[in-house]
C-alpha cells in the first residue's frame, strides 16, 4: 500500500496570497513584497536612490496614497491607503512596475518577485505606529543605527 494522493493545491505559492483579498475603498493595508529571488539589488546605491526616486511620481498610486515606505536592500514595505478607484493589486503592480522600468537596462529583470503580502490595518491601529514600523525596517535589520541615516524611506507626515 502506498501513500493515498494528496489533491494538488492551485492556491499554493503566491496564488495562496490572494486568496481573501479584498480591495476597501479608504482601507489602509501594509504590503511587503520581496526582489526577485531575494537578491540584494538595492544594497547598490545607485539603484537604490533611482528606485526610490521613482516612487514619488505622482500618477504612481492613482487615487491611492503611500503614506509611508521603506526600500530595503532585497525588498519593499509600504502602507497605503486606498482610494474610490483603485484595488490594492493594481497599485502595487503600479509600484512594482515604476521601480523595475527606471532601473539601467543592464540590471537583471525581472526585478521584483511575483506577488505581493497584505494586512489591512484594524480601525483601532495607530497608523502613525504602523509607519514608524516601517520606516524602522533598515534599524531592525543593522544597516543603520539611526533612521535618518537610511534615505530610501518616507512618510507623508514629514
Amino acid at each position: 500500500m502506498g501513500m493515498p494522493l494528496q489533491p494538488i493545491n492551485p492556491y499554493s505559492g503566491h496564488k495562496a496570497l490572494r486568496l481573501g483579498r479584498v480591495s476597501i475603498p479608504g482601507q489602509l493595508y501594509l504590503v511587503t513584497f520581496t526582489t526577485n529571488a531575494s537578491v540584494p539589488i538595492f544594497l547598490d546605491h545607485a539603484l537604490a536612490a533611482t528606485a526610490a526616486r521613482a516612487l514619488h511620481h505622482s500618477k504612481l498610486c492613482r487615487d491611492a496614497e503611500l503614506m509611508a515606505w521603506v526600500l530595503m536592500p532585497d525588498h519593499w514595505h509600504g502602507l497605503i491607503q486606498l482610494g474610490p478607484e483603485t484595488n490594492l493589486s493594481a497599485v502595487v503592480r503600479n509600484i512594482k512596475s515604476n521601480t523595475a522600468r527606471c532601473l539601467p537596462a543592464s540590471v537583471r529583470r525581472p526585478i521584483w518577485s511575483r506577488g505581493f503580502h497584505d494586512r489591512a490595518l484594524r480601525k483601532d491601529e495607530d497608523t502613525r505606529v504602523a509607519a514608524r514600523y516601517i520606516v524602522m525596517n533598515p534599524v531592525r535589520a543593522g544597516l543603520v543605527a539611526s533612521v535618518r541615516f537610511y534615505p530610501f524611506w518616507n512618510a507623508v507626515w514629514l
